[in-house]
């Protein structure tokens, strides 16, 4: 059982570290409306300060609503209205996650962990 768990958290640690920082934001929208789900007011608010953190003011339109969009769905999670927190969640998440294929395809492809030591030989 040690084992399964063990190897999970690998795959899990391998996935997030090599993901990039789009895909990383749909992961934690996934987080944040799995704990809605849960009803974890803890692990809701903790992904959607990630998600708020993660914000680039110098586009500060679109930088602002989100922000105001995070805090809406935090007080709607303070006063227990995880459903609605949750639906919204989803759309933006849809919305982000349209965007992967297209940012995926034209991005540079990361090199593996080990390609830095052969210049140290």
């Amino acid at each position: 059982m040690y084992t399964n768990y063990r190897s999970l958290q690998e795959y899990r640690y391998q996935d997030v570290m090599n993901a990039s920082p789009l895909r990383l934001i749909v992961m934690t929208y996934d987080a944040a409306i799995a704990a809605c789900g849960r009803h974890d007011l803890i692990k809701t608010t903790q992904a959607l300060a990630v998600l708020r953190d993660a914000l680039d003011f110098d586009y500060a339109e679109i930088a602002g609503r989100l922000f105001s969009l995070y805090e809406w769905c935090a007080d709607l999670a303070r006063q227990g209205r995880y459903d609605e927190a949750a639906r919204i969640l989803r759309e933006l998440r849809s919305t982000w996650a349209a965007c992967l294929p297209a940012v995926e395809r034209n991005a540079p492809q990361p090199l593996p962990a080990y390609a830095g030591l052969a210049q140290n030989v």
